[in-house]
């Protein structure tokens, strides 16, 4: 109430309506591959996804033994990003058969935030 103003005794309430507002996530999956090493994945993903080296490694295993692996869950564009840093990042060198990076796709996610 302001006082001190004549024929003023409330001021009105500005109310935000807030929302809870679900940000669709993705996940950016890496895909098996007989072209890359072990090796190759812990050293792509800790450079690319700042992923610690026995993450890294669990990736790398499970990519192997599953035929995919989650290494990011985020929003669409940082998804997209994700998935094509992988797809640039090149030929394992220490496979002669190795013709180029290795795969991932994007997909929505489970759930949302």
């Amino acid at each position: 109430m302001l006082s001190g103003m004549p024929g003023v005794t409330s001021v009105p309430e500005i109310k935000k309506e807030i929302r809870d507002q679900k940000v669709p996530l993705y996940n950016v999956v890496l895909l098996d591959d007989d072209q890359h090493t072990y090796e190759y994945v812990v050293e792509m993903l800790e450079k690319l996804f700042a992923c610690g080296e026995t993450d890294a490694w669990n990736h790398a295993v499970e990519v192997d033994t599953t035929g995919r692996t989650v290494v990011m869950t985020c929003e669409l564009a940082q998804a997209e990003f994700g998935r094509d840093q992988i797809h640039a990042y090149g030929a394992d060198w220490r496979m002669p058969n190795s013709k180029g990076s290795m795969s991932a796709v994007v997909e929505p996610a489970s759930f949302s935030l």
